[in-house]
């Protein structure tokens, strides 16, 4: 199940970045780069006058930003997915532990009378199998939900 999800991220990741960059070079051969000439102050760019552009650096930024996002958003879904199931393991593992505490404590309770093990046991193991259930359930309907 992790690996199907991991191999579809990894697929999807792919195929988006293989689209943005058949859309930068057509947006680069299809049009010509407009040349700038300055006149006075002003800033002369493909037919239209109007004020010196920002410094090139945060435009730079923003959009290596943007970029970098876009690509590592199908990881992060499959990120999201593989942790609830990481956390529903090892939600699973007091479980486990106290799973023989709570048969011991079932078995004596009739014959004792602390009966505060027993519940207390109960207790424990009741919240983490509800947690552990509940993180498996939350990624099964992440994964098909796209």
């Amino acid at each position: 199940m992790i690996g199907r999800a991991l191999g579809i991220g990894v697929r999807v990741a792919g195929r988006i970045a293989g689209q943005r960059i058949a859309q930068q070079g057509q947006s680069r051969a299809g049009q010509p780069q407009p040349q700038a000439a300055r006149a006075g102050g002003a800033v002369h760019v493909g037919g239209f006058a109007g004020k010196t552009p920002g410094p090139l650096a945060p435009r730079a930024k923003a959009s290596i930003s943007q970029g970098v996002g876009g690509f590592f958003r199908p990881f992060r879904r499959v990120g999201s997915i593989l942790w609830l199931e990481v956390t529903g393991v090892f939600f699973l593992l007091p479980v486990i532990v106290f799973g023989p505490a709570l048969w011991r404590s079932a078995a004596e309770y009739p014959h004792t009378t602390d009966h505060r093990t027993f519940w207390v046991t109960t207790l424990i193991v009741a919240v983490f199998l509800y947690l552990s259930v509940s993180s498996f359930w939350r990624a099964q309907r992440r994964s098909r939900r796209s």
